[in-house]
């Protein structure tokens, strides 16, 4: 049974029909999101965070809308969701999906991540991982499924371990190609404890070409970004790369 509720800021409806007896929306939440933004000049692209230009309220409205929207492509799909039990509820499952779930990391504020002085003036680098990500190709909206090491030496502050994977997955909760996911959360890792050096490795397998395309199964990417003295010292840089090996090797063993 849909559960859908209308969200109508003046209580008008323009009277047009979802399909399962509820109104559409007469504003759609979508439109005034979208004007609200660029009234800001703030830019929406797939893999940008918008979490601080949504109302509150609004989500739930476009979880509503969202769901009208799938329902019309299944229709278009030529799928007969009023009476296949197996598709029934597929447009309000995948609006939670996409809005709270797989690209949470657009519609949803970054997690809380406290930091620390980092007082004993800590600087031998260490690295974390391998933390498990998981995002979507913007291109086709299929999986990118890997894992991505950080390295960190640290600078005036220090977050938690556990921290680190949070962040990556909000990041990369998002629609994204990426080359442009390991730049996004290099920057949100500096913004947080302000490194003296930052490296991260992604290595990932793209649904987009295991599933469709080419669909060749064995083929990942792997990219990395290095920021501060791993950029500039190269023994640095290597120290890093040698801690990643380490860590994939014991994970073989």
């Amino acid at each position: 049974m849909t559960t859908t509720v209308p969200f109508v800021t003046n209580g008008a409806s323009n009277g047009i029909s979802n399909g399962n007896g509820q109104p559409r929306l007469s504003a759609e939440v979508s439109s005034r999101i979208r004007e609200r933004l660029q009234a800001a000049g703030v830019s929406f692209l797939a893999n940008d965070n918008i979490a601080e230009h949504i109302e509150p309220g609004e989500l739930r409205a476009l979880e509503v809308e969202v769901a009208d929207k799938v329902r019309d492509l299944l229709r278009t799909l030529v799928i007969d969701i009023d009476n296949d039990h197996n598709t029934h509820e597929t447009a309000e499952r995948v609006a939670r999906m996409y809005l709270h779930e797989v690209f949470k990391g657009r519609y949803h504020h970054q997690p809380k991540v406290a930091s620390f002085p980092n007082v004993k003036k800590l600087d031998e680098i260490y690295t974390v991982g391998p933390i498990t990500v998981r995002s979507a190709c913007s291109h086709h909206l299929v999986p990118i499924m890997g894992n991505c090491w950080i390295g960190i030496k640290p600078g005036v502050r220090v977050i938690g371990l556990s921290k680190f994977t949070r962040v990556a997955d909000w990041v990369f909760s998002r629609p994204h190609i990426q080359e442009e996911a390991v730049m996004i959360l290099a920057d949100e890792i500096e913004k947080l404890c302000e490194p003296q050096g930052l490296g991260i490795i992604i290595k990932a397998q793209h649904y987009c070409m295991k599933w469709r395309g080419v669909k060749e199964p064995q083929t990942s990417m792997v990219n990395s970004v290095v920021r501060g003295d791993f950029r500039h010292d190269p023994s640095l840089k290597q120290e890093f790369f040698e801690l990643v090996r380490q860590q994939e090797a014991l994970l073989s063993t």
